[in-house]
């Protein structure tokens, strides 16, 4: 065989493998199901978790973990490696508290991403950078970035644009500093003067201004490689309350918010959305029993998942909250989560005696196996993309 022959024989042998090597939804489909038949119940159950660092660390206590104002974990230390080992969550979420200079956040999520669960599988990596007032990265005066106004200057501005064009810078420089998902954009339609959490971290008052804006958002985040997050599911602008500080709920009747607070969720799922978080919003018209939405099995599964067609990852908001600390205990409200239909808990209170009760009602059968097959199948497909 001459040089050229070979020569050509190989280049025509890349050629072909590089036309198979990306996965087609069928192969991809078929890798997920081989792993999760490798995984034991235990692994897939931590899948489920978005936790804070030092949840993982025992040197915190529950109150130091929860507490925002006292110094947090800056790095994966032998500590946080050993509780992995046993309680390896599907992701990590990092705060202002755990981020100090650009260097120590690259290295901070670069260690993060090198756990491991005993099925290989690395967590993914959370951060709050919706541009504005909550800014974890932009806002810390050791970085040097990109700094917007607010969201609702962004839409004031008319142009949708804009908004794109926030989404991917944001979700360029998150994707430097090691961040898979970004909490943002807010898809609420700031329709209550009296809000006192949403305000101008929400894009409009008009709900189809809020939907084509958060969705040109998420698309600019998704163009620089950044997942996005639709929040907080079924509308929060709406509220007077805070549910970081207890019960919150809107009077609205399902039809009312169809023609307004679904619009941008709506428009954010036609536009591929791989992640919307529920908030602890109470419905009491839609859901009788006054169940917040995160815990709400008619919220969560029959109208947005049924009803709205969405077949993506379905987040809580943080259950370290008061809406739900003050009123459930931290495993019932997290097995009442799962079993509406949630696919990721955020931030469980007390994180490894949820995960036991959590894993103890699926091995007593009160959590079908199969509802948490369900969530790890969406979870691995966009750990697996």
């Amino acid at each position: 065989m001459t040089k050229k022959s070979a020569s050509t024989i190989l280049t025509l042998a890349f050629m072909t493998l590089t036309c198979i090597l990306p996965l087609s939804a069928k192969d991809r489909s078929s890798e997920i199901e081989s792993k999760i038949k490798t995984m034991g119940v235990r692994e897939k159950v931590a899948q489920m978790f978005v936790v804070r660092l030092e949840s993982l660390d025992p040197a915190f206590d529950n109150d130091a973990v929860h507490k925002s104002s006292l110094k947090g974990a800056t790095e994966v230390n032998d500590r946080i490696e050993e509780t992995f080992e046993r309680y390896p969550a599907g992701g990590v979420i990092l705060f202002s508290r755990n981020i100090e200079n650009p260097r120590q956040t690259k290295k901070l999520t670069k260690k993060i991403h090198a756990l491991k669960s005993r099925s290989g599988i690395r967590p993914l990596t959370f951060i709050d950078e919706e541009g504005g007032i909550v800014s974890r990265l932009a806002n810390n005066k050791a970085f040097d970035l990109p700094k917007f106004e607010s969201m609702k200057k962004i839409g004031d501005s008319g142009d949708e644009e804009n908004a794109w064009k926030a989404g991917k810078t944001i979700g360029k420089y998150l994707g430097e500093f090691g961040f898979d998902v970004d909490f943002a954009p807010v898809a609420d339609v700031d329709t209550n003067p009296l809000n006192p959490i949403i305000g101008d971290r929400a894009f409009s008052e008009d709900p189809e201004e809020a939907a084509g804006m958060s969705s040109a958002f998420l698309k600019g985040l998704e163009s620089a490689g950044t997942k996005g997050c639709l929040k907080h599911f079924p509308g929060h602008g709406d509220t007077q309350t805070d549910t970081h500080k207890g019960y919150a709920e809107t009077g609205k009747t399902w039809e009312e918010l169809l023609e307004c607070e679904m619009l941008p969720f709506k428009s954010g799922i036609e536009s591929g959305a791989d992640f919307i978080m529920t908030a602890h919003i109470s419905a009491p018209k839609i859901d009788k029993s006054g169940s917040p939405s995160t815990l709400s099995k008619t919220i969560t599964t029959d109208k947005l998942r049924k009803e709205l067609g969405y077949d993506g990852i379905i987040i809580t908001d943080a259950m370290e909250m008061s809406a739900i600390t003050k009123n459930y205990g931290n495993g019932e409200a997290v097995i009442k989560s799962i079993l509406a239909g949630s696919d990721m808990i955020l931030i469980p209170y007390d994180y490894r005696a949820t995960f036991e009760s959590v894993l103890e009602a699926v091995e007593n059968g009160v959590i079908p196996e199969e509802r948490i097959n369900e969530s790890v199948r969406r979870i691995l497909k966009v750990k697996f993309e």
